[in-house]
């Protein structure tokens, strides 16, 4: 299972990223309707509101566990921003699946952060942006779903260095879970371990004013209530 193994029901386990099982990693953009107002500000994206899900990736090798450094290079950005997300871990194959049955094909959720460097969109794509190593960190682990219940309310927020910069609950998705599962699997199977992330709420660093960045010595804390808290620092290479 990507980021580690799978929790007995009822538990919590430890997920510790492993790009070489991991699956596929995928990503839901401008799922929040605050989101979508800044983002329509600061980056130039639509200011109406997406009637479909916006679905993007990003590569195993983006992935790290619990603690592990974000990786800044000041060669190659100098806007890194920061984006917490409920996770959706799958725990059986998904092929056409119906909005009604979806959640039956989660085995749990956990916590992902999305950095992003904001100057390197290409021509409108994410992957160079996003996909870089270190970009998203997973954990610290995958509560099963019988254990969570109903995701579309749930807490969630982001500090840096200790200061609150999101916050804001699940319920405020665009599009909920089951309606992304069913989306996604309607033309790409989903398969046991893939994550599918879920979007961030406002509150990113671009759509600040003035815009504010992470930099080296810099520590991104992210949490989604009943899953637990992830913590990074920020080193230079």
């Amino acid at each position: 299972m990507a980021g580690g193994r799978r929790a007995a029901a009822g538990q919590c386990q430890a997920a510790g990223a492993d790009p070489a099982a991991a699956q596929e990693h995928f990503r839901v953009g401008l799922n929040y309707v605050e989101h979508v107002a800044e983002s329509s500000r600061a980056l130039d994206t639509a200011k109406e509101l997406p009637k479909q899900p916006i679905i993007f990736s990003k590569p195993p090798t983006s992935v790290i566990g619990p603690n592990e450094a974000i990786e800044h290079n000041r060669t190659i950005t100098q806007q890194l921003d920061w984006e917490v997300e409920l996770a959706v871990v799958m725990g059986r194959t998904a092929r056409r699946i119906p909005e009604a049955q979806a959640l039956d094909f989660v085995f749990g959720y956990s916590v992902m952060i999305d950095v992003s460097a904001r100057d390197n969109r290409r021509a409108g794509q994410w992957l160079y942006s996003k996909g870089q190593d270190t970009y998203a960190p997973f954990g610290p682990c995958i509560v099963t779903a019988d254990e969570i219940g109903d995701p579309h309310a749930l807490d969630l927020w982001l500090t840096v260095n200790g200061v609150e910069k999101q916050r804001s609950n699940t319920r405020h998705m665009l599009f909920k879970v089951p309606l992304l599962i069913s989306d996604i699997s309607a033309a790409i199977t989903l398969e046991p371990g893939d994550i599918i992330a879920t979007g961030t709420p406002d509150g990113v660093g671009a759509g600040r004013t003035p815009q504010e960045w992470l930099w080296p010595g810099d520590v991104v804390e992210a949490e989604v209530a009943g899953i637990g808290r992830l913590r990074h620092p920020v080193v230079a290479v």
